[in-house]
């Protein structure tokens, strides 16, 4: 019986090949979609989800104590001091601090290769399972000068030797010895790195083990299998606060499980994060393949009347509803098998760009037998839930009327066939909606003052021999005519990549102990060559003025935190030693520019940690001759090191990636959910045509013109866009109002974007439905009419 339904199916089918085509052409589009969705969501669910110790893994942060009305912020980075107090408690099984990740230079023979890499304590290699294809993870790490390469770092420099045991330089003064190699990390991991060294040998460490109010590490801590985290957390939490009351920080710790997807929090609780995208990913999946399956739907009724006198056959021979039903659903499998074949197969074609535009390295394991399993169920499901309808619908006509020719399908104005359409474009003009505010809103963003001179502001790392030969470089760069200005600095402009707290000032409030101040380092000369706008007093300088090593310029927004109406001459007292305040500059953003500025600290020092080095060129001379000048000094001061400069605006433009990749999604896939309705406006103005046929031709008869009857079916889907655009202006405004509460710094929803999303709609309805109703409108009455 199964097999003689297929055999039917498969006869209808190839009977009507247009048909058919368009109605599996809807599907495969529906269904390629839905899969690259899924396939990114089961990616984001995996994250760092593969390490054996997952269930005992946590990360700490660190969250500001709240006092009267002042919300709790909470951040990631956090002391080293805390580290040797973890490890106290009975507890904690191991705990591991890493630097951030620092770019070095790797010379084997006539090699020079740069890579970025972390410092890492020894337990990070046996609490976390990157495995190791060479090595000891228990002791790789034993020696300062022992090094972890990654497989693919290690065939650049090594090719197909075993590298380990062997030497290799770095930084063009140091020695390492390999002594594990990596499996390349998997795509599903926040880390990112292509070796680990011990952070031991970090000279900074040593110092800031000393101090409870810097945080400039990350700190991950392995748990005692059973331990409950929030007795745990109760016990830790005001570890901080033990050892220096002047710095008000709680502790807590984050679970690996929520690492990726729960990053976000608001007032000391986690408000989501990256989960929010992945569900409405899954919602905008779901819509996709529910849009096809309404296509479908639309595409099978509108075949009604050519399939009823079918059914009333199959009907007078004995065929009861049910074998009807079956037979129905059938064919909607076959065509969903046969539109899943076709539908993987675009995956793979379009899985390259997807991965381009979404930035991941998602692939398909066709030798997966759960991949197959998922695969034939979703085929299942999705013939079921497309065949459903038009099954039960076509199945339930009369034989009696539909063999005596006073048969008629409903052309109702509710009719469900209607009521799917307006479905449909409502899904779609809601993408719409989506797409243009999302764009919107990130316009508004890029086109914020962001307080500096991005133009021309260059940026390059601080290694090799540039901080031994820094003030020679500095002068030949301006002597040169390439720059403009130069500076050093602890951090790049573009990241807020330490903070501290605990400072003190006259007459402060108590409450301003929790204050958490970005802070960066400078030999002078930073307000010059960033761009900043003094609002009053001066930029440090310690060549003019020596006592500028106890001196700092802040920024708008830390004068208004400490209160000072004339802060210019006054002391604060950071780490218990008193500093000058010589300057203040304009608020500028460093961290994320939806947010608002938060306050700022510069610090003058000759002994502070420097990573890069910033250059304004010489906007009086073309590009290209300032950075081959440029580097022709580098390489005078620095010769063991390539010249690795990168634009500011380059790199402050990075901030905006998320935001833009989300809107080229959300575009990407409204654009999907458009061809897919256009498709079932067709179905349905097919359905319309057939239906009304003889009325079309008794018109024309009476003397309608072409572009009368044209207005008059095309009238009808011209009302169902209008009411899917009443139903959907709401649901869009209150969905993207909610997403833009995300959002400090952001855009007012204007009636405009919806405007402009329904008359999208209802002109690209136009144009479908008007192809269609031509063709009803010029067709010869006569054959519409002769069987009266």
């Amino acid at each position: 019986m199964i097999k003689n339904y297929f055999k039917i199916a498969w006869r209808s089918l190839w009977k009507k090949k247009a048909f058919s085509s368009l109605n599996i052409a809807g599907l495969t589009i529906g269904m390629a979609g839905a899969i690259l969705i899924f396939a990114w969501i089961q990616n984001e669910l995996s994250y760092d989800q593969f390490h054996t110790n997952k269930a005992d893994l946590y990360k700490l942060w660190n969250k500001s104590v709240k006092n009267g009305d002042n919300p709790i912020s909470c951040w990631d980075v956090t002391t080293a001091a805390v580290t040797p107090a973890l490890q106290q408690f009975p507890e904690v099984k191991a705990v591991a601090r890493v630097f951030w990740s620092t770019e070095r230079l790797f010379n084997y023979g006539d090699k020079a290769i740069t890579a970025n890499g972390l410092d890492v304590e020894k337990p990070f290699l046996t609490m976390f399972s990157f495995p190791l294809l060479k090595g000891n993870p228990g002791h790789a790490l034993d020696d300062i000068k022992n090094i972890v390469l990654t497989q693919q770092l290690a065939k650049k420099i090594f090719g197909n030797a075993d590298p380990m045991d062997k030497l290799v330089r770095i930084n063009d003064k140091d020695t390492y010895k390999v002594s594990g190699v990596m499996k390349d990390l998997p795509n599903n991991t926040q880390f990112d790195f292509e070796y680990l060294v011990s952070l031991a040998g970090n000279p900074l460490l040593k110092n800031d083990e000393k101090q409870w109010n810097s945080n400039s590490y990350n700190t991950y801590v392995q748990l005692q299998p059973g331990t409950s985290v929030e007795q745990f957390d109760k016990k830790i939490e005001n570890i901080i606060l033990k050892h220096d009351t002047s710095i008000a920080e709680q502790v807590f710790l984050h679970p690996i499980s929520k690492w990726h997807l729960y990053s976000s929090f608001e007032n000391g609780k986690i408000a989501g994060g990256k989960i929010e995208t992945v569900r409405l990913m899954f919602v905008i999946a779901c819509l996709i393949l529910l849009i096809a399956c309404i296509n479908f739907m639309n595409m099978s009724t509108a075949r009604s009347v050519k399939r009823a006198k079918e059914v009333g056959v199959r009907k007078v021979i004995g065929a009861n509803r049910l074998a009807l039903v079956k037979q129905f659903l059938t064919e909607s499998i076959l065509i969903a098998a046969i539109a899943g074949i076709f539908a993987l197969i675009i995956v793979q074609l379009c899985l390259p760009s997807f991965n381009q535009l979404t930035d991941k390295q998602l692939f398909i394991d066709y030798s997966s037998p759960v991949l197959w399993s998922c695969i034939f169920g979703f085929i299942l499901i999705t013939g079921l839930l497309a065949g459903s309808y038009p099954a039960f619908f076509l199945s339930g006509f009369n034989p009696i009327k539909v063999l005596s020719g006073t048969f008629k399908s409903a052309v109702s104005f509710f009719s469900p066939r209607k009521l799917l359409v307006v479905i449909q474009f409502t899904v779609a003009i809601v993408l719409i909606i989506a797409t243009l505010i999302i764009y919107k809103q990130i316009k508004y963003v890029q086109d914020r003052d962001n307080g500096y001179s991005r133009s021309d502001l260059v940026e390059h790392p601080i290694n090799g021999d540039i901080n031994k030969n820094y003030e020679a470089l500095k002068n030949e760069l301006i002597s040169s005519g390439a720059v403009t200005a130069v500076c050093k600095t602890s951090t790049s402009v573009t990241m807020d990549g330490s903070t501290t707290s605990g400072l003190e000032w006259g007459n402060m409030d108590p409450s301003h102990r929790q204050v958490v101040f970005s802070q960066f380092a400078t030999t002078g000369d930073f307000v010059k060559t960033v761009g900043l706008k003094m609002v009053e007093g001066r930029d440090i300088n310690l060549v003019e003025y020596p006592a500028d090593t106890m001196s700092v310029v802040i920024n708008e927004s830390t004068a208004k935190a400490i209160g000072f109406k004339n802060p210019v001459g006054q002391s604060i007292r950071a780490g218990g030693k008193p500093v000058a305040i010589v300057g203040v500059f304009k608020d500028f953003i460093i961290g994320s520019p939806y947010q608002p500025v938060g306050p700022m600290l510069v610090f003058g020092s000759k002994t502070w940690w420097y990573s890069a080095i910033n250059f304004r060129l010489n906007p009086n001379k073309p590009v290209s001759a300032d950075l081959k000048l440029a580097e022709t000094i580098f390489k005078k001061y620095n010769p063991a090191y390539p010249f690795q400069y990168k634009f500011v605006d380059e790199k402050y433009n990075e901030k905006f990636h998320d935001e833009v990749r989300t809107g080229t999604l959300a575009a990407v896939f409204a654009s999907l959910t458009i061809i897919i309705s256009c498709l079932g406006l067709f179905g349905l103005a097919t359905y319309m045509a057939e239906s009304r046929s003889k009325e079309i031709g008794i018109r024309k008869v009476l003397g309608a013109s072409v572009s009368s009857i044209i207005q008059l079916l095309t009238k009808e889907f011209v009302a169902l866009v209008v009411i899917a655009i009443i139903i959907a202006v709401p649901i869009g405004w209150y969905a993207m109002n909610k997403w833009l509460l995300n959002y400090d710094y952001r855009i007012h929803i204007s009636w405009p974007i919806f405007a402009c999303s329904g008359l999208l709609a209802i002109a690209i309805a136009i144009l479908t439905v008007s192809f269609q109703a031509g063709k009803a409108a010029i067709a010869k009455p006569v054959n519409s009419i002769k069987a009266e």
